[in-house]
């Protein structure tokens, strides 16, 4: 998976077809078409040169209004 920032968005582009798969069950999980849309909080801490390698989010709902 290819993650790069630009300014305030993340782009998240899948290299593998699983990568695929994986990051539309997330953009579901995240984007509700009949209701709330919900947010990622970061769980614990990222660490990679001391061996915490991966990046753990919960998947919070986030009320819309308007």
């Amino acid at each position: 998976m290819k993650i790069t920032i630009e300014n305030n968005r993340v782009i998240m582009r899948p290299e593998k077809g699983e990568e695929t798969k994986q990051l539309e069950k997330l953009w579901n999980a995240l984007v509700g078409c009949t209701t709330d849309s919900h947010k990622l909080v970061p769980i614990g801490e990222y660490e990679p040169l001391k061996s915490k390698i991966e990046a753990m989010f919960y998947i919070e709902e986030q009320k819309v209004t308007g």
